[in-house]
């Protein structure tokens, strides 16, 4: 059984092509926190990490966009999936990939029309 996923294939792959900018809120000692970067990390996902265990004006803005106090708080691009949970599960539904990329073609990044 594999660190991410519930049974089925352990295989992590990496994602290619243009990608969504991801967003994660966190705190420094939060395990769902290390588990959900080291499943974008495993899959070379490049995020941007707000930490607000320090920050108090980041962690306000935090909970005023997605209205929850918890950690984890993660968005790829302006849809906000939550936490930890929610992004293993689209990992384990084989929906992550499509989500990083939804609507982005490989030329230019630029919204796919086919």
């Amino acid at each position: 059984m594999s660190f991410f996923q519930r049974g089925g294939s352990s295989e992590i792959k990496t994602v290619t092509g243009p990608l969504h900018p991801v967003v994660m809120y966190t705190t420094r000692f939060c395990g769902f926190c290390m588990r959900a970067k080291a499943l974008l990390e495993a899959k070379q996902v490049p995020f941007t990490e707000i930490p607000v265990d320090t920050d108090i004006d980041k962690r306000r803005e935090m909970i005023q966009r997605s209205g929850r106090t918890s950690v984890p708080q993660i968005w790829i691009g302006d849809r906000h999936v939550c936490g930890c949970d929610e992004l293993m599960m689209l990992q384990r539904q084989d929906a992550l990939d499509g989500l990083l990329s939804e609507g982005l073609s490989d030329e230019s990044g630029t919204e796919d029309r086919e």
